[in-house]
């Protein structure tokens, strides 16, 4: 009788590799690049001019009118994104052998928060499909601070119903943030390779500098272009508006300034925390608990613009 694969497999041991290996990975380019401010209290409280003073021309002994202009006030809460993993007691002190459990879990819980964060930022409560719209447990998201829902003074459309992206529409993007230029250009990576080509056809291809870490980063022209795993290509638009972010094949490009006055974070604590909680009662496990209270906003509404509507084909 033939020695079986089976009975060879009795006579040898598994190399099980220590670490624990992604099955999904999302890249933001722009969560690292951009700034958290330290809130004291459970809100931030930003004053915007909604109307400019007017200046007047007289004549002599005319009666001279005065106004300040009109202004608005907006708080921005902070919300809470919690993640809590339990780490069982027994596997932890049993399969220590190859790799520290309650290392790789943790690191992965702690993926998964920031994972949170970065899709919070680009649809926040507005993501409708999910049924998070007007939910005020999630954060605002840039497509509820920049209103990219329809065309306005800072939302261009592609088209009616969304149209191929062209370099004109991109100039024109950046042509709609005032009082500085855009720093960040932020896209799906359709979106960005549809950028490179039309670069490569026009004869002009982006730029590449070096990042901060040493890696290549592309910029259109002085706007660094970042992309998000997160931002969905499949919204779908309606007399120049955005009807629903499914069932479509348009995505969105912002154009944003991270300065003191454009698109930033708030936060609490510093960043994401992490606490033991201890062990359970009801079972032979610790709890450990990552949470972050955090919100984006827009303090200049000028400083970001929106592209919607924009098609690979």
């Amino acid at each position: 009788m033939p020695f079986s694969l089976a009975q060879g497999a009795m006579l040898s041991n598994d190399v099980v590799l220590s670490g624990l290996f992604d099955l999904t990975i999302n890249d933001d380019d722009l969560l690292s690049d951009l700034m958290f401010d330290e809130v004291n209290g459970t809100a931030f409280t930003k004053v915007t001019m909604t109307t400019e003073p007017t200046v007047n021309h007289y004549l002599p002994n005319e009666v001279i009118s005065e106004d300040v202009g009109e202004w608005t006030s907006a708080a921005t809460s902070l919300k809470i994104a919690i993640g809590d993993a339990d780490i069982d007691e027994f596997m932890q002190q049993t399969y220590k052998n190859v790799q520290d459990l309650k290392t790789a879990i943790l690191a992965k819980k702690l993926k998964a928060m920031l994972d949170k964060i970065s899709y919070m930022m680009i649809y926040g409560s507005e993501a409708t499909y999910l049924g998070l719209a007007g939910d005020t447990r999630y954060p605002t998201g840039l497509r509820k601070a920049v209103t990219a829902t329809a065309a306005s003074a800072q939302v261009i459309a592609a088209g009616a119903t969304g149209a191929v992206l062209t370099l004109d529409m991109v100039d024109e993007l950046l042509d709609l943030t005032r009082g500085g230029r855009a720093t960040h250009l932020l896209m799906p990576r359709a979106l960005r390779r549809k950028l490179m080509s039309l670069a490569r056809v026009a004869g002009n291809n982006l730029q590449v500098r070096e990042g901060r870490l040493g890696q290549l980063v592309s910029y259109y022209g002085d706007a660094k272009i970042c992309i998000s795993d997160h931002m969905l290509m499949t919204h779908t638009l309606s007399g120049s508006a955005e009807t629903k972010v499914v069932d479509g094949a348009c995505g969105t490009i912002y154009a944003l300034r991270l300065g003191h006055d454009g698109f930033r974070g708030r936060i609490n604590g510093g960043g994401v925390l992490h606490k033991s909680i201890g062990s359970l009662e009801t079972k032979d496990a610790e709890r450990e608990r990552f949470k972050c209270y955090y919100n984006f906003d827009v303090l200049q509404p000028l400083s970001c613009a929106a592209l919607i509507g924009a098609k690979v084909a």
